[in-house]
């Protein structure tokens, strides 16, 4: 926490901030950094519109106001000249944070239209004027059935706007607003929207705030893409045209809405925005609509943010049991955190809808055993907190190892009293795993996950030393146990695999084939080595995994 309160101390002063260069300078904290700032930019972008609103009446009160901007102030027509050159204002749509829109008339051509201005007119940041005109280029710049079109592009009384087709109908938020919407119409709605974005993808645009309340429906029912305010241009690196673009969207800031916003971008720059995103803002969509609300909603917009990074949705038909299987399936692979678990593009996705709507099989059912095996043993998306484990790991892999041959040689010296393996078990790990436990505070906050992991660690070394009681109340000599040990750190593997990563399915594996082995060892006529081969692969399976986090953070 001091880390984050000194980059927003250096930030209030105006100066640069570079959260990478302070994750490199502390590695061990680099996970939290950058959830930790993005959140803290997150809501400093939340607070900023309300901020700029308080300045702008301020400056009002000071400077004179033109008959516009006393409208966009009080928001009433009655304020305003109902004629702005070719239009004329006939009521009010809606404003957001940037801009409001009319539905106006256009004498000219004699067509309703919608037009689009920014809310505080000459008061308007530059940034805020630059955001209008890429969302007026990238918005004309495509032709889709069901993109809203841009008509004209123009300016009055120095007040930059665009002009668009007017929707008669409403929006799928307020259809939402009702509650889900029945199956099939859910697919019917949002595969077209599926292949508009499919299609600005295509001209490189990313819209990036992909939500209910910017899906239009019209009288007839067909839907329509709106408000590409947040677009971003895919274009060549080291352009002018990139740096322009990239001026839209400061380092760390966090764009969108959260409910519906993909990991990667509730995270500002920290994941590379892709169409994945766009993907994943639809699968949100495809959500709420099986179930009334967003796949996440908390009481603010940081703790939304909070579960977007950290927790999976809960499954559609556990909200809304009557919603379809096949759709349910769709939306959780568009939800995925991994960005190669989603469908590879909006158009995959709207040929998945559309496989839907003709009763065929569905490609996010799809059984190959490749892609079962990839997804068994892939990280999840808590996989980056075994970076602040590595070394520790790696020192735990050498303490068991030590304790493990410790064990055999007093084996063989026919040490048979109980206590000198009670204090090596018991007394001797559980103090290296309360100085593991210190070690790892020292290092930086513990996560929700590690604590989980810690807990479950915790317990198997519990189940581990009431062996010797068990041993002790049944009359066994001590040790006859011993295969169990390895049976119960399988287990623990197997925990951290579901919670961490797929590939501890191995150590899991390798540890219960080695419980039998010992068992085995027991029985027979050969030497007792069975707590050194169990030393030697917990080793392993350990200092493996460690040595491998410890050099990915090295590299970051």
């Amino acid at each position: 926490m001091a880390l984050i309160e000194g980059l927003i101390e250096r930030q209030k002063r105006g100066e640069a901030i570079d959260v990478e260069a302070t994750c490199v300078a502390h590695p061990a904290l680099a996970v939290e950094l950058r959830q930790l700032w993005a959140t803290v930019q997150l809501a400093d972008n939340l607070a900023e519109l309300s901020i700029e609103s308080q300045q702008a009446d301020r400056l009002r009160s000071q400077t004179r106001q033109s008959p516009l901007e006393r409208f966009l102030a009080a928001g009433s027509l009655s304020q305003v000249p109902r004629s702005l050159g070719d239009y004329e204002l006939l009521d009010e749509l809606g404003r957001g944070g940037m801009g409001i829109v009319f539905r106006a008339r256009q004498t000219s051509l004699g067509r309703v239209v919608a037009l689009k201005m920014l809310l505080r007119g000459e008061l308007a940041s530059g940034q805020e004027m630059a955001r209008l005109r890429a969302e007026a280029e990238s918005a004309a710049r495509l032709s889709h059935p069901h993109i809203v079109p841009v008509y004209e592009v123009g300016e009055f009384d120095g007040q930059p706007f665009f002009s668009m087709k007017f929707i008669e109908g409403t929006t799928l938020a307020r259809r939402l607003a009702e509650g889900p919407l029945p199956p099939r119409e859910a697919a019917q709605l949002l595969a077209p929207v599926c292949r508009a974005v499919a299609e600005a993808h295509r001209h490189g645009l990313l819209h990036r705030d992909l939500k209910p309340s910017n899906i239009l429906i019209d009288e007839e029912g067909r839907p329509y893409v709106s408000d590409f305010g947040l677009v971003k241009r895919v274009v060549p690196k080291d352009s002018a045209e990139q740096e322009a673009a990239a001026s839209l969207t400061q380092s760390g800031a966090i764009l969108g809405t959260p409910a519906y916003m993909a990991p990667e971008q509730a995270v500002g720059r920290r994941g590379e925005v892709t169409a994945a995103t766009d993907v994943y803002a639809l699968g949100a969509i495809l959500y709420a609509m099986l179930t009334g609300r967003p796949p996440f909603q908390a009481a603010s917009a940081l703790d939304t943010v909070l579960l977007v990074l950290e927790q999976n949705p809960v499954p559609p038909r556990v909200i809304n049991p009557k919603a379809d299987p096949d759709l349910e399936m769709i939306a959780l692979k568009c939800l995925q955190k991994p960005i190669d678990l989603r469908y590879a593009s909006a158009s995959d996705l709207a040929a998945d809808l559309e496989a839907y709507l003709a009763n065929e099989p569905i490609s996010a059912r799809s059984s190959h055993l490749a892609q079962v095996i990839s997804r068994a043993f892939r990280d999840t998306h808590h996989a980056p907190v075994l970076e602040n484990w590595g070394v520790l790991w790696m020192w735990h892999s050498l303490v068991v190892l030590g304790i493990c041959l410790v064990t055999n040689v007093l084996q063989f010296r026919d040490v048979a009293q109980r206590w000198p393996y009670v204090a090596l078990w018991v007394v001797a790990l559980g103090v290296w795993a309360a100085t593991f436990w210190r070690l790892r505070h020292v290092s930086g906050p513990v996560t929700f996950v590690e604590r989980q992991i810690a807990h479950v660690w915790a317990g198997a070394m519990v189940s581990s030393s009431l062996l010797f009681a068990v041993e002790a109340i049944l009359g066994l000599p001590v040790l006859t146990l011993s295969p169990v040990i390895s049976l119960i750190s399988s287990m623990v593997f197997i925990v951290k695999a579901g919670i961490l990563s797929g590939a501890f399915y191995i150590q899991a594996f390798a540890l219960a084939a080695n419980g039998l082995a010992m068992a085995a060892l027991q029985q027979s006529s050969l030497p007792n080595v069975g707590l050194s081969l169990y030393g030697i692969v917990a080793g392993l399976c350990f200092f493996i995994p460690g040595w491998k986090h410890v050099r990915q953070r090295g590299r970051r």
